[in-house]
């Protein structure tokens, strides 16, 4: 994928993204609660956070596999309105800091404010792509990623920023959408699908080739389960390779 195909597609999920920030778009989800309590979340860790943090985009629970221990730096990779921030936040203490990055300033705006009415005065938000992180080399003890790298149609840069910013014996959690099968052409060149969570998402074993390729090592998939059901796509064709 060319550089302005990229940019395009970022700039597309961008536009979508800022919808739902705003409270509009197809990507909003009636029960954000319900939801990622189905994706692993606790309700007390869920009420803990604060209101509005939890939009319903995620696929999973990143930050409750990661082992975070007071006084790391984690870095949030796409971290939307901040639900994982401000998770991590607790869970590494005032000794510690957690940076959310997100290329959709509506959502940073979020996130900003909840922190500053939280009082969370070790989160920060950085606006920013995944694949060009507005971070030094070799800052973070933990990178957690929630249903976010699916979006981005450079991945392979986005692991290379990972292991960049990285400190050694640094650990990457993610919880994402991969497919069993691969899509079909019109779905995988639709600019649509991408902000859908769909056109961008790879094989389980791409992925995982992906993320060795950046000299990740030890890399397991923790846990896998089918979202067909949870996220209902309209389309059959997407519907069976989920």
């Amino acid at each position: 994928m060319n550089d302005n195909v990229a940019e395009a597609v970022r700039e597309k999920v961008r536009a979508g993204y800022t919808a739902t920030a705003q409270g509009q778009g197809t990507l909003a989800v009636e029960d954000p609660h319900d939801q990622a309590v189905a994706f692993g979340y606790s309700g007390d860790t869920l009420t803990a956070a604060p209101e509005g943090a939890n939009l319903g985009l995620g696929c999973g629970n990143p930050t409750g596999a990661a082992g975070l221990r007071p006084g790391e730096t984690v870095v949030d990779l796409g971290c939307g309105a901040g639900l994982d921030a401000f998770i991590a936040s607790r869970a590494v203490g005032p000794a510690g800091k957690v940076i959310g990055i997100d290329m959709t300033a509506a959502l940073l705006e979020l996130g900003r404010r909840n922190a500053r009415e939280g009082g969370y005065d070790n989160v920060e938000f950085r606006l920013g792509t995944m694949e060009a992180l507005p971070l030094e080399d070799d800052v973070a003890d933990v990178i957690v990623s929630n249903c976010a790298i699916n979006l981005s149609p450079e991945k392979q840069r986005v692991f290379a920023e990972a292991a960049r910013v990285l400190r050694p014996g640094g650990r990457l959690e993610v919880s994402d959408l991969v497919v069993q099968a691969e899509l079909p052409p019109e779905i995988r060149s639709s600019v649509e699908a991408y902000v859908g969570c769909v056109g961008g998402a790879t094989t389980r074993d791409e992925y995982v080739r992906l993320v060795n390729d950046a000299g990740f090592e030890a890399v397991a998939v923790v846990e896998s389960f089918s979202l067909g059901e949870i996220i209902s796509p309209d389309d059959e064709r997407v519907r069976q390779v989920l």
